[in-house]
């Protein structure tokens, strides 16, 4: 059980389907948690594996401008290219449409609210949450903690 688990449990909040649907699921790229804690950060860790929110404006990757593409930084899968980032205010680098096939969506209802989690489709990793008040022409925005992306200059 993740601490957000455990603590979602302790605040009697229910129906945590993110984690259970990520968990049963295979994807391409598996690993043990062992080998996971190897080869992440803890705070990508924590993020990637357990469905953890880094803080709002802590990484660089919010900030970045040039051209190039988004990876997951658990098993290098591009999911989003710069030129569909934009500036949302948020905190968090926010995108609003990723490389097709790219990521998966699942019902997160942690925290006593229904959100659509985004995790990637390669391997799993948790990576934010799409909302439907994005940009067009897609009207969505993907909210990514940039401690889940790689960031690859064109």
């Amino acid at each position: 059980m993740t601490t957000l688990s455990r603590l979602a449990a302790l605040l009697g909040l229910k129906g945590d389907d993110t984690m259970t649907a990520a968990a049963e699921k295979t994807f391409p790229v598996t690993k043990t948690d062992e080998e996971w804690r190897r080869i992440l950060s803890p705070e990508q860790y924590q993020v990637l594996r357990g469905h953890g929110t880094e803080r709002p404006g802590s990484c660089a990757l919010n900030y970045e401008k040039r051209a190039g593409t988004f990876s997951c930084a658990g098993c290098g899968q591009e999911l989003f290219i710069s030129g569909k980032k934009f500036e949302s205010g948020t905190g968090w680098p926010s995108f609003d449409q990723p490389v097709p096939g790219s990521v998966e969506e699942t019902v997160d209802r942690s925290w006593g609210m229904v959100r659509t989690e985004v995790h990637c489709a390669n391997c799993g990793g948790h990576l934010g949450h799409v909302f439907p008040d994005g940009p067009p022409p897609t009207g969505l925005r993907y909210c990514i903690n940039g401690v889940a992306l790689d960031f690859k200059p064109a």
